[in-house]
């Protein structure tokens, strides 16, 4: 019997690409969730350092709007959350999410008693820790080399775009070198990149967004979160919509976006996450976004309609 294996989708247990999801369970063997924490950081894109006012899409809350509380410590806030996602899934275990702001842009003595401290909860499996490019100083890298060997460790790194002309649009303050030189040294403690990218940015069209996925796949990194962008009320990206510079995606364009670019990356890059949502009371679009299934469901739909699977035309070094 020939089989033309062009035909055979690839499967990551039952989905047609790399889930967040799949990946951990091969890894640990059970459920693991992130308890996302508001670590109280601030960031160079609003402090004056390299900008301010932030990015344009960036939401008060540093992009942590389902983190903890900030008011509250770390183990409170883990405890917190960890009860509210034990209501949906009653055994499992933990990685700690420092999500919001930038999570490295501090004193290396001052993020290992933080980190630290996470890891000391009872079912902490590791880290996820989410930052910029240009804010891993030698030292802080070398000790998350030492984190790295000690736990497991994921730094999601914000890219959004490749585009300059859009990375200045939103304020974003870094080049896409700074973004290349931070995965290198990185990579050089082995530590593992998730990229952070954004579809639906001001004045983007489909080829730029497929650019910027084709790009990630080029990185040596070994996840990738893509996000839908959503406007949220007093965010700076509102006057630019207000200008006419950002149109909603629809959810038809977005799917069919997302699949292209899946079937471009690796195989073997672990997705994060496939779409975004935000706090409903302070979204002004796109409103189907708040559905989330229904967009991973369409998802999956598209790619299953095509036959087709994350990295089926995935070549490497192109």
């Amino acid at each position: 019997m020939n089989i033309n294996y062009e035909q055979v989708p690839m499967m990551f247990g039952d989905k047609r690409y790399h889930s967040w999801n799949f990946h951990l369970r091969q890894q640990f063997g059970e459920k693991i969730f992130k308890i996302p924490l508001d670590a109280g950081f601030d960031c160079p894109n609003r402090d004056g350092s390299v900008a301010s006012g932030g990015c344009t899409f960036c939401s008060e809350r540093g992009s942590g709007d389902f983190a903890g509380d900030r008011k509250d410590d770390l183990i409170t806030q883990f405890h917190t959350i960890k009860e509210k996602m034990h209501s949906k899934w009653p055994t499992g275990k933990y990685l700690g999410y420092f999500q919001a702001y930038t999570n490295t842009y501090a004193p290396v003595e001052q993020l290992k008693e933080m980190y630290e401290v996470i890891l000391e909860q009872e079912g902490v499996v590791g880290l996820s820790i989410a930052t910029r490019p240009d804010c891993l100083p030698d030292d802080v890298v070398e000790y998350l080399g030492e984190l790295n060997k000690k736990t497991y460790l994921w730094v999601e790194l914000g890219l959004q775009t490749v585009h300059q002309r859009t990375a200045d649009l939103i304020n974003r303050a870094h080049d896409y070198q700074t973004y290349v030189d931070g995965v290198e040294k990185l990579r050089k403690h082995n530590i593992r990149i998730c990229s952070h990218i954004i579809n639906g940015l001001p004045l983007e069209n489909y080829e730029m967004m497929m650019e910027t996925a084709k790009e990630v796949a080029k990185l040596d990194v070994q996840g990738i979160k893509i996000h839908l962008l959503h406007l949220l009320k007093k965010t700076p990206m509102v006057k630019q919509y207000e200008k006419g510079m950002l149109e909603f995606m629809s959810a038809e364009e977005y799917i069919k976006l997302v699949c292209d670019q899946l079937e471009v990356i690796p195989p073997g890059m672990v997705v994060h996450r496939l779409t975004g949502d935000g706090p409903a009371d302070l979204m002004i679009g796109p409103m189907w976004s708040l559905n989330k299934w229904q967009v991973l469901n369409g998802i999956e739909d598209e790619l299953k309609n095509r036959n087709s699977w994350q990295g089926k035309y995935y070549q490497r070094g192109n």
